[in-house]
């Protein structure tokens, strides 16, 4: 296990620093068109936050009306209370001291907060439809027992009063970050928990990632007038209110979350775009001269990111977007990120790269992150890592590289877990890495290899066409490439996203002109080849998976299928052959390269 966690080092640093195409939608309740009757629940939020900023304690209101256009009667609902988790005994405390890798910036710092120092969201009042209901805190979880239950179609206004204080800056949240920021508001206010198709999704706050309910969002917050304040949401208005304070009112449409940050040394700056969004970048003006030299130097530059997904996943669709100094590391939310400024400006392009890449993996596709976390991680680091690689002066030829030796690290360390594995359920905080960033990258590289990278670039389009808006889950993804290149890909999704399956293939034998490959690994792919001829020439061929049932687009020589069951595969070539390879382009995540190649002495 030390060698493996030690192999792990670099990426652990790294880390911290069922739909068709026929889709109808309206801004309530968007809609696809199959024989699914695919649905998913709205909400609406009306809030009034009084902040204390010395006592670091706000008072809510919150009007929340629940759409149910599931087909079930629903008889309770949940509520996230995301600051209760940084109290000391709580799940995420306890599993921080006991998980063998604990996060270092979580570490044993929950157990040792005072009471000023805590984080939580306390419920004074709830009501549905006016009448006073029952609820308990369990937790970070509300749990609460209707009055009546909710029919199918119908809507229902919950009001609610209730207190908060925020934690010390601990894990993404809190008060006071290590470079200062006075506010980093994020997962802080009573959240309804998603039921979906699947059921609840009241998961308790233990270690990471989020789901939630698109929405309508109408925020008014009252703060000290002289804190600057940035964020999810687009300034409807600010006025004076008593005490020193003003009150800044937001709206944020289509979203399904809410965050914000404030400092009273916040430099703002905008960044227009020639056809939007407006970029706006808030950072301390305390920075060293080379960090604020780095916040000025970034902006044209996320400009050129925002224009890239906006150009090779989809159009973003808000007016604006901000990037934020706070937080601990880097962390995406609606319209925003949230990031820690003292870096290198490698570091603080790379980060900001791969927060905006999530506003389209996880922020509009909005899988469920605490199920399929390797769909919002890993799809992002290959957009992010692809986006970073445009930008740079030095382009590589994989700019993939990376994520493919780390789940190759993982696939040959006897620690992986399949990617079906919850969130929080990963026995080891570096094999959810490992799985999340690298497998997950692999995952959507690896399918451009499977199906070319033309279908690919179609593929990722028009997932972002289908189910942009919608939670999208693991089967989506591979419907869609099916649906673009007409092949049978669901053997793929079993193999590399539901097991620890691993792909191994080898070059058995030359013998003259015949050829002899051999399957080791158990998971199933098509093979691109590379062969050498005694004279020198070379040519390449393609040999397609039979159970895929189609080939991708390739200028190689098609040869006969390989069936999966067959542990060899023989081919005459045209010619005496001197030497052969596997993958020469290496997009193929095979975990024993040495036994891809064959050369005659």
């Amino acid at each position: 296990m030390k060698r493996f966690l030690l192999g792990f080092s670099c990426f652990a640093l790294a880390l911290s620093c069922g739909a068709t195409e026929d889709i109808t939608r309206n801004n309530d309740n968007p809609t696809i068109n199959t024989a699914d009757h695919y649905w998913q629940q709205h909400v609406d939020y009306e809030m009034e936050i009084d902040m204390d900023v010395n006592t670091f304690q706000y008072k809510g209101k919150q009007k929340l009306v629940y759409t149910n256009n599931s087909p079930d009667v629903l008889n309770r609902v949940y509520y996230h209370l995301y600051f209760n988790a940084f109290q000391p005994g709580s799940e995420m405390d306890v599993r921080s001291r006991t998980i063998a890798d604990p996060s270092p910036k979580i570490g044993d710092r929950i157990s040792k907060l005072l009471p000023n120092e805590i984080g939580y969201i306390k419920v004074n009042s709830l009501k549905q439809n006016g009448t006073a209901i029952s609820h308990e805190t369990v937790g970070t979880v509300l749990e609460v027992k209707l009055d009546k239950p909710i029919q199918p179609g119908e809507k229902v206004t919950f009001n609610m009063d209730f207190d908060a204080q925020v934690p010390v800056q601990i894990r993404r949240s809190g008060r006071n970050n290590k470079e200062g920021v006075a506010l980093s508001m994020t997962q802080w206010y009573p959240k309804l928990a998603e039921y979906d198709d699947e059921g609840w999704h009241a998961d308790p706050y233990i270690g990471r990632e989020f789901h939630g309910v698109w929405g309508d969002y109408d925020v008014k917050l009252t703060i000290d007038k002289d804190y600057v304040v940035g964020g999810t949401g687009y300034v409807q208005s600010e006025t004076k209110a008593k005490k020193g304070k003003k009150t800044i009112h937001f709206k944020a449409p289509k979203v399904h979350d809410f965050t914000w940050a404030a400092d009273p040394d916040f430099i703002h700056d905008t960044f227009e775009m020639p056809n939007g969004p407006k970029l706006h970048f808030y950072y301390k003006k305390d920075l060293e001269p080379k960090y604020l030299e780095n916040w000025k130097k970034l902006q044209p530059d996320t400009a050129k990111l925002m224009e890239y997904f906006s150009n090779n996943i989809g159009q973003y669709p808000y007016e604006q977007y901000s990037v934020i100094q706070g937080g601990d590391g880097g962390m995406e939310y609606a319209m925003c990120t949230l990031i820690t400024g003292q870096r290198s400006y490698g570091s603080l392009l790379g980060v900001t790269a791969h927060e905006m890449a999530h506003t389209w993996f996880q922020f509009l596709l909005a899988t469920n992150e605490a199920k399929h976390e390797w769909m919002d991680e890993g799809f992002t680091s290959y957009i992010s890592s692809l986006a970073m690689n445009e930008l740079s002066e030095k382009k590589s030829d994989n700019p993939l590289a990376g994520s493919y030796r780390n789940y190759l690290g993982l696939a040959n360390s006897g620690y992986e877990q399949p990617l079906t594995t919850h969130a929080d359920r990963y026995a080891y905080n570096q094999v959810y890495g490992a799985a999340a960033y690298s497998k997950g990258a692999v995952f959507i590289a690896q399918l451009g290899y499977i199906i070319g990278e033309d279908n690919l670039k179609k593929t990722i389009k028009k997932y972002f066409n289908d189910f942009a808006f919608k939670h999208p889950k693991p089967m989506d993804i591979v419907r869609t490439a099916e649906r673009v290149t007409d092949f049978e890909l669901d053997w793929y999704l079993i193999d590399f996203g539901q097991t620890t399956n691993t792909i191994d293939y080898a070059v058995k034998s030359i013998e003259g002109k015949s050829v002899t490959l051999e399957r080791i690994g158990l998971m199933p792919m098509p093979i691109d080849l590379s062969v050498t001829y005694t004279d020198g020439t070379t040519e390449a061929f393609y040999i397609p998976l039979q159970m895929m049932r189609g080939e991708k687009p390739t200028s190689a020589t098609i040869i006969n299928d390989w069936a999966w069951a067959m542990p060899t595969y023989s081919f005459d070539a045209k010619k005496a052959v001197k030497s052969v390879e596997i993958d020469p382009s290496q997009m193929m995540a095979d975990i024993k390269r040495e036994n891809n190649t064959f050369t005659l002495e």
